[in-house]
């Protein structure tokens, strides 16, 4: 509950949609209950036949009898009193007492008919029929009003739950993106969209809830509460001795409900694991004929998915009867010691006292009335529990990632840095992505500035894992990298990626123009730049002739419109145009056509100089750029040197050249690195 009254606190901010749905659900409350107190006038009308005004006088008449009545009862008892003897006489004090405190009861409810008699008199009509056509006036005028309410009270509770929703929302994308990519690849995005949409979804419905029937029915109840208290407030305590139990039964209702909401949400986090996974695989999935195989596995998150759901709707579906029967116990308590105080015209049960004053029979049916409309919003209340429950749950969900904190981070003292001048060191640097797999070990290496380095190696070797510590996507496990002299770690994140830029094999474009993509990053650049930059990475070609938009194609959810090697070269141009101190190439070249790769390779050429280049590669044109070549083996450095160093020292590079290189020079084939 605490991580949900974090979300409360943030619709809260708003705090005069707050007030004035208060407001509203008050007036509605009132209106509510003074639309059911309606009946005891009508009653009075139409059943008996007397006008209100017969009705005050009729009223204080009766007290006035009743004062003379029971002071003769009270003569007649001290007579008996004086000649009692002892063992009777605590007896008749006690009847002498209640006698007594009739006639108080009695004067009291002089006054108060005695006060209200002026205003009956001059502002109600004195006619029978006058009279119900003015209270049934005055009945749909209440009805009116508190429909006008009721809908402004619903649009500002759902303003205020979809405002806080939408600051949630949010400050999650935000701290999203806070977060280093080990938590995405761990736990992939798709739990992250199920919180995104299915869990905060929850959470603004739990607030609607909150904000709405929470507040308001409770509100109603109040009034007709207060309703019945007034006309006989110790029949309503005893009408409500059920309402512990009630509150016990609801409490362990409402905590079986978020545990059950919970588990639904974690199997609907897989759902979209799975619905993930089959989309993007979607070609594996057909080449290998495997759709029996993912409609088998669906199945089974389905049917998983689908008993949490049973459960919660077990529990849910209790919470109903349970208030009904409830409550039909509270009502027909009240009905059965009502109906015998009447019958009887008692004040008493079972010596208890109940009221001041006999109950007459259009007092006891308001009173009823007045239960049924406390009766009502309790009813509305199985709805309310269960969707608190899963806002609940929800809330627990979302902020479980939200104060999750990155394991890479900005440091408390951030120090200033300039563009990269001087070295890019690695100091004797580990990394694992977990404890128990070691992928970099005890890697040394110096790159001055304005040396390109190619890293070349056998899959799985680290080179890309090597390349991803460049820009802080993750921190060694051990050692430390220097950027001209300065620990990266000892930098403002934003400092030192705005010196990076990074093309990687599997390129990823936004859904967007083909302009704003080179623009991605780089917002200061103007047309001019990107229409350079495009050609530099030998992008203008295809763009402004293949393309009927242009520039302003839309390529569609991750570039899925382009091909692969036109969407590695836009990607190169975007990376051209941050012009970055340091520049890294991840097979970036892998998806270009032959055609293409010498009039990039010349564009690399004049674009790497004067900065910092680490490229992994395969093209032996590329690799002709390097002043240096890192051979990586098993998370190892195995040797550095220029390309004829490494071919007359190095028997692995040697057999990596006389396998791949030399099939590159033959048939301009690719080399697997």
């Amino acid at each position: 509950m605490k991580n949900f009254g974090r979300v409360v606190r943030l619709a809260l901010r708003y705090r005069l949609t707050f007030i004035v749905s208060i407001i509203s659900a008050l007036l509605v409350a009132v209106l509510w209950g003074g639309n059911i107190s309606a009946v005891y006038p009508v009653i009075k009308v139409a059943f008996q036949g007397e006008s209100l005004q017969d009705w005050v006088v009729g009223e204080i008449d009766k007290s006035q009898q009743a004062i003379v009545d029971q002071g003769k009862v009270i003569a007649q008892l001290e007579e008996q009193l004086a000649t009692a003897p002892p063992e009777r006489q605590p007896a008749i004090r006690n009847k002498i007492g209640l006698a007594a405190s009739r006639i108080d009861a009695e004067e009291t409810a002089i006054e108060r008919y005695t006060w209200l008699q002026p205003y009956v008199d001059d502002y109600l009509p004195s006619d029978v029929f006058q009279t119900l056509i003015w209270i049934t006036v005055l009945l749909l005028l209440g009805t009116v009003l508190k429909s006008v309410f009721l809908v402004l009270n619903n649009v500002l509770v759902e303003r205020l739950a979809q405002l806080a929703a939408f600051d949630l929302r949010k400050l999650f994308y935000r701290r999203t993106l806070r977060l280093d990519l080990g938590t995405f690849g761990d736990e992939g995005t798709s739990d992250l969209m199920s919180r995104f949409t299915h869990d905060m979804e929850c959470v603004a419905n739990g607030l609607s809830v909150l904000f709405g029937k929470l507040i308001r029915e409770p509100l109603k109840m109040i009034a007709c509460l207060i309703g019945a208290g007034l006309i006989c407030w110790r029949l309503l305590l005893l009408s409500l001795v059920v309402a512990p139990l009630a509150g016990y039964l609801v409490s362990w209702l409402a905590k079986m409900l978020k545990r059950a909401n919970r588990r639904a949400m974690e199997e609907m986090a897989l759902l979209y694991s799975k619905l993930e996974e089959t989309f993007r695989g979607i070609k594996i999935v057909k080449a290998f004929t495997s759709e029996r195989q993912q409609r088998r596995q669906f199945h089974q998150n389905s049917k998983a998915y689908y008993a949490k759901s049973m459960r919660i709707a077990v529990y849910d579906s209790l919470t109903h009867p349970l208030t009904e029967v409830l409550g039909i116990v509270a009502i027909g308590m009240a009905l059965l010691a009502g109906a015998w105080l009447v019958l009887k015209g008692e004040t008493h049960l079972f010596g208890i006292r109940m009221s001041g004053r006999p109950l007459d029979v259009p007092s006891l049916l308001l009173f009823y009335g007045l239960l049924a409309g406390v009766a009502d919003p309790l009813r509305k209340f199985s709805d309310v529990f269960s969707r608190l429950q899963r806002a609940v749950a929800a809330a627990d969900r979302i902020y479980d990632r939200l104060d999750r904190q990155p394991a890479v981070c900005d440091p408390q003292r951030p120090v200033e840095v300039q563009r990269h001048h001087l070295d890019l060191v690695f100091d004797g640097v580990d990394f694992a992505y977990r404890s128990d797999q070691q992928v970099l070990k005890d890697i040394r290496l110096r790159i001055p500035f304005g040396q390109t380095v190619a890293i070349v190696g056998p899959n799985g070797c680290g080179k890309s894992s090597l390349a991803n510590l460049i820009p802080r996507f993750y921190d060694p496990t051990g050692g430390r990298i220097l950027l001209d002299g300065v620990p990266l770690g000892d930098m403002r994140l934003r400092d030192l990626r705005r010196q990076i830029g990074v093309v990687t094999q599997e390129t990823l474009l936004f859904d967007d123009t083909i302009y704003n993509n080179i623009r991605y990053g780089s917002p200061w650049a103007t047309r001019d730049d990107v229409l350079r930059v495009a050609k530099q990475a030998h992008a203008h070609e295809f763009i402004d002739k293949e393309l009927a938009d242009g520039y302003e194609t839309i390529v569609g959810t991750l570039g899925g419109r382009l091909s692969g090697g036109q969407r590695q070269r836009i990607s190169l141009a975007r990376a051209m145009l941050r012009n970055p101190a340091i520049i890294v190439l991840d097979e970036a070249t892998s998806q270009i056509d032959v055609e293409s790769e010498q009039a990039i390779q010349a564009a690399l050429e004049v674009f790497v100089r004067d900065r910092t280049a680490i490229i992994i590669t395969h093209r032996m044109g590329v690799l002709a750029l390097a002043d240096q070549v890192v051979v990586m083996k098993s998370g190892r450095i195995l040797d550095v040197g220029s390309h004829q160093e490494l071919l007359s020292r190095c028997p692995f590079y040697r057999r990596l050249y006389q396998v791949d290189f030399e099939q590159r020079d033959e048939s301009k084939g690719p080399l697997a690195a």
